[in-house]
């Protein structure tokens, strides 16, 4: 019998439903992280804006008491990138998503010219247990013991190789100063089966292809997993043909499930959870949102598709949120977004007296 075929809009409002965004739900921070598989956190704002846009009655200081009481952590996971997440899931995934060191090397390129990961590794596991320490702090150390290599490479194999997270702070808004320092995870993470690293990115971001969900991970050679778990997972096909897999339970509301207008942080997961990403975005707006050195802009959703970018700024009382849109936006559509703008500027700039919406070049 073929296997059902999900137009993309059906794709749309299924990963929609699992990453909270077709409506806002109670949960409690911890819970919803784990949900939402991770929340990319290259820097410590982003989790804060990606989880206002989620959650009904978000409050910033039910965040910033998860981070500081460790049931939250923020270390390095999914495609060898800072991540939010619960703690079990951080020692759960870790070894599943951990770059290969061979990957990490050719990478590196000329720069891991007289590196021994090994030795590195084992030295920078020892200044770590004796106490937390910067990048920059841990960087000189190993430079000391290891002259000849590139200090950017010793630093990098180290992050890569340990189970590290970053130490939070009481006195930064966001948790995690720009010199955070890192401490071994507490507990050791044990080796997972990538049958559940499966479990957990459909669970997130499905209906999936197997390429989809090495494209989120960073982990290659993920087909075996796929292969051990079919028995249980649902499949279908896209329009192009491809096999995609889903946990049988999981939501899929069909594509014609109103999707209200949302702004997505800087790096939101969602964004990054695809090698096609057609499902969100269109292949010609891409560019816009990402660009040459890799960061990823915050963006709006109108309809359940990226449809512009969107900054924000304080100057003296007044906070102000610029959108650049992709296209022109109906009077309706900025009326939504003015409303949903409101407090994710209370959010960001909880000083302004007054808010503001701008648009700019369309």
């Amino acid at each position: 019998m073929p296997a059902e075929t999900l137009e993309p809009r059906a794709l749309n409002r299924a990963t929609l439903a699992r990453q909270l965004l077709l409506a806002r739900e109670r949960l409690g921070v911890v819970e919803a992280v784990e949900r939402l598989g991770g929340l990319q956190a290259q820097e410590p704002k982003p989790p804060f804006v990606a989880l206002q846009a989620r959650l009904e009655g978000f409050a910033p200081d039910d965040l910033r008491a998860a981070i500081r009481a460790g049931d939250l952590v923020r270390g390095t996971l999914m495609r060898g990138t800072l991540h939010l997440a619960s703690r079990r899931d951080f020692l759960a995934l870790r070894h599943a998503v951990a770059a290969d060191l061979d990957g990490v090397l050719r990478m590196l390129g000329r720069r891991a010219d007289g590196l021994d990961a090994p030795a590195v590794t084992a030295a920078a596991r020892a200044l770590l247990a004796e106490r937390p320490r910067t990048f920059a702090e841990l960087r000189a150390l190993l430079r000391e013991r290891f002259p000849d290599v590139d200090h950017r490479a010793l630093g990098y194999v180290s992050r890569m190789a340990l189970p590290l997270t970053m130490v939070p702070t009481d006195d930064d808004r966001w948790c995690f100063p720009r010199d955070s320092a890192f401490a071994l995870a507490a507990d050791e993470p044990e080796p997972a089966d990538d049958t559940t690293l499966v479990r957990r990115y459909l669970a997130a971001f499905g209906p999936a292809t197997v390429a989809d969900a090495q494209a989120w991970s960073g982990a290659k050679g993920l087909k075996p997993a796929f292969e051990a778990l079919r028995g249980e997972l649902a499949t279908f096909a896209d329009e192009r043909g491809r096999e995609l897999f889903d946990l049988p339970e999981a939501p899929r509301p069909g594509g014609d499930a109103p999707a209200p207008v949302r702004f997505l942080a800087e790096f939101d997961s969602l964004v990054l959870a695809h090698d096609d990403r057609s499902r969100l975005i269109d292949d010609e707006h891409r560019p816009l949102v990402t660009t040459k050195n890799l960061r990823v802009k915050a963006t709006f959703l109108v309809d359940g598709r990226v449809a512009g970018t969107w900054t924000a700024a304080r100057r003296r009382r007044v906070a102000t949120l610029t959108l650049t849109p992709f296209a022109r936006l109906p009077r309706r559509t900025r009326q939504q977004l003015e409303r949903e703008a409101e407090p994710l500027l209370r959010l960001l700039e909880p000083e302004a007296e007054t808010t503001t919406v701008v648009l700019g070049p369309d």
